[in-house]
């Protein structure tokens, strides 16, 4: 017997959290609007809560509890399926570094009525061209959506993910090790130099940052080195040498096997399929 594949696009009104919910939470990306009440819960072995008027995300992998939900509670939610939401993620900068800034604060504040209705009707918006499968190009056009579902959140959040970026001297050894990367990922490759900077052993920080988001500071470091690699070569005004100096790399074929080995493929290879 065929099984009916899991929607990619679910929205809920909550009131309460039960176990089959939560079940049901942890197998998509959630996006949450808290309307009343608080949600309490724990995030990386962090206490946090989400109260009225502010905005929850998690990822389909974090690693969260529900601990209590207050009476009167309400919040309206949005769940995108793992995969449909990962790969239409727009080919920006922004991508890395709105996804580690959400893996370290997944709760944000929503400080005006129109941010609120911008951030519910996005919800409506994707949710409505979901359903819309007697569209005649449906799947297209639903990824334009999710695309722009994205760059929509990313911009309604843009400036705390500015604030924060500038607040290295506060944060924790993970937002430090986060910032320094954002800061130095162009040139810098290597864990042991992120390390250093923090003043802790390069097995320490590899610690740090699965505790807090199931991956290596190598990881973090190759999807910030591919990101980077990635918009460097869609500017055409940029030759590969060009883009190797400015990486510092040591000569043009150490960049090129480099980059073969993030991309799996080469970088003149990577312009061919451009073209």
């Amino acid at each position: 017997m065929t099984q009916t594949p899991a929607p990619r696009v679910l929205s809920l009104s909550l009131r309460h959290m039960d176990d089959a919910t939560q079940k049901l939470l942890k197998k998509y990306h959630v996006h949450l609007y808290c309307h009343s009440g608080k949600l309490h819960f724990i995030f990386n072995d962090q206490q946090m809560s989400c109260a009225a008027g502010q905005f929850l995300f998690w990822f389909a992998e974090s690693r969260w509890k529900i601990a209590q939900v207050s009476k009167g509670f309400k919040a309206t939610v949005l769940l995108v399926e793992k995969e449909f939401l990962i790969d239409n993620v727009p080919d920006q900068g922004w991508s890395i570094n709105a996804q580690l800034h959400s893996r370290v604060h997944p709760v944000k504040d929503i400080n005006t009525k129109a941010e609120k209705n911008k951030i519910l009707n996005n919800f409506t918006w994707l949710l409505l061209r979901f359903q819309e499968t007697d569209h005649r190009f449906y799947e297209e056009a639903l990824k334009l959506q999710m695309r722009l579902f994205i760059l929509e959140m990313w911009h309604s959040f843009a400036n705390e993910y500015e604030r924060r970026r500038h607040s290295l001297q506060t944060g924790t050894l993970y937002e430090q090790f986060v910032q320094l990367l954002q800061q130095h990922c162009l040139t810098q490759r290597e864990v042991q130099l992120y390390a250093n900077e923090l003043n802790i052993t390069p097995k320490y920080l590899n610690y740090l940052c699965k505790i807090h988001s199931d991956r290596t500071a190598s990881d973090w470091i190759r999807s910030h080195a591919r990101e980077r690699i990635i918009l460097l070569l869609q500017n055409r005004h940029l030759n590969i040498s060009e883009i190797a100096e400015e990486m510092r790399f040591s000569s043009t074929s150490f960049f090129t096997r480099y980059v073969k080995k993030l991309l799996g493929q080469t970088p003149t290879d990577f312009r061919k399929r451009l073209a």
